[in-house]
């Protein structure tokens, strides 16, 4: 599931997001503001049906989409 359905900023949002990564410090990665980081985190709790990131995280490494290595 998880993997097909997320874009590839989705996934690169998410792979920093657990390695301890803020919201901010994302955004200062791709060059991108703050919110457009966090509309990309809203729209992966709302495709994978979860309630907040860090469910949207815990589904990820469940899934094998992320992983904590990275």
């Amino acid at each position: 599931m998880g993997g097909n359905l997320l874009t590839q900023r989705e996934l690169e949002v998410f792979s920093l997001l657990v390695m301890n990564k803020s919201t901010k410090e994302i955004a200062h990665e791709f060059g991108i503001s703050d919110k457009t980081v966090r509309n990309h985190i809203s729209n992966v709790i709302q495709k994978l049906g979860v309630n907040d990131r860090t469910e949207a995280v815990l589904e990820l490494l469940r899934l094998k989409v992320v992983s904590l290595s990275e």
